[in-house]
């Protein structure tokens, strides 16, 4: 007889807290005018708040079959996270995810983070946090690359993807292997709309390491236009980070490029971080970022992000964050996720807030 145990969990964050920025904009457009100091409640200190649901059902032999089910919102106002459509949102726009996980590894099929976000966390001193970290640094080169902030379908590399089937291999002392692929669905164009990515990650003795690459095609099109296949998606990341008595330092690059159009969309991205934790729940983290347009020499930013964390229980944290970018040219590297800033303008901002896991 085959006897099946299964269960079901909701579970979420609320991250919420006062920021001041000494600059705005109403856009990531790179000629926006600066609106002046803002000062506002804002979502995601840390990250995103977010509700979900998910399950598992055990089917024998060490294997599972899974599912999850998260968006993230707005705890200000409410309001849903964006989908890959411009200006709508989504339910669930994280994770809607089937998959089995096994002695083999894991296989998920659905909406879901891609394999490279999780990689750059592991490699920055700040785990790509909304604030100030390589997550900002990364979106810095989508604002650049066109991106305009009202989807999730990034120009360069991408926070989700849509109808992705990733691969998850088990650890072998310390090395594991993630596998992506994103089919279009797309009639009579079989690349319409695709997306792939490698991830080659070491994690042992305090180390992790890191390789990304990553390719799309069709991503970020205007509203209404065919999609052709064209290759216009290209990001490659290497990353290091080391702990060792309570120190730890992170190092990168990443060269986010669309191969289509080289000669006018082509980043480089390097970073360095520096943390110590104080006591188990108290630690103090920094980075820097620079980013550059090769094409364009004028176009360059510098952002430096220190932040302090304090856990007041072990599902509530307290936080706050200190940055300062210095962006030249039309560059609007942001501080803040989902906050931007005035182009080719010095901008600081300051953050103090709470995150609350249920």
């Amino acid at each position: 007889m085959a006897h099946a145990q299964s269960s079901v969990t909701l579970y979420g964050v609320v991250d919420s807290g006062l920021l001041y920025q000494s600059t705005a904009a109403a856009s990531f457009a790179p000629h926006a005018p600066n609106l002046g100091k803002v000062y506002r409640l804002k979502d995601g200190g840390i990250y995103a708040s977010l509700w979900g649901i998910k399950g598992s059902e055990d089917i024998g032999a060490g294997y599972s079959i899974n599912f999850k089910l998260q968006g993230s919102f707005d705890s200000s106002t409410g309001k849903s996270g964006l989908s890959d459509t411009t200006g709508v949102t989504a339910a669930f726009n994280q994770f809607a995810t089937v998959g089995v996980a096994g002695p083999i590894g894991t296989f998920n099929a659905g909406r879901q983070i891609v394999p490279m976000i999780y990689a750059m966390a592991d490699t920055d001193v700040r785990n790509a946090q909304y604030f100030g970290s390589i997550l900002t640094a990364w979106l810095g080169i989508n604002q650049a690359a066109g991106w305009p902030g009202t989807n999730t379908n990034a120009p360069i590399g991408a926070l989700y993807d849509s109808n992705a089937l990733v691969y998850q291999t088990p650890n072998f002392a310390g090395v594991s292997l993630a596998l992506e692929y994103a089919p279009g669905g797309v009639a009579g164009q079989f690349q319409g709309g695709t997306r792939e990515s490698a991830v080659l990650k070491y994690s042992n003795y305090g180390l992790n390491l890191a390789a990304v690459y990553y390719n799309g095609h069709d991503t970020n099109p205007a509203p209404g236009m065919p999609l052709t296949g064209l290759n216009n998606n290209r990001f490659y990341y290497f990353g290091a980070k080391y702990t060792i008595n309570g120190f730890i330092v992170s190092a990168s690059y990443g060269k986010g490029k669309n191969p289509a159009r080289a000669n006018d969309v082509d980043f480089d991205m390097y970073s360095f971080g520096l943390g110590y934790v104080i006591t188990p729940v108290w630690k103090v983290t920094s980075g820097l970022y620079y980013l550059k347009d090769t094409n364009h020499s004028g176009n360059h930013s510098t952002e430096f992000a220190i932040g302090t964390e304090y856990n007041l229980s072990k599902r509530t944290m307290a936080y706050l964050q200190v940055g300062h970018v210095n962006n030249n040219g039309t560059m609007n590297q942001t501080i803040v996720y989902g906050q931007p800033v005035a182009p080719g303008l010095a901008t600081t901002a300051v953050m103090i807030g709470m995150r609350h896991a249920f």
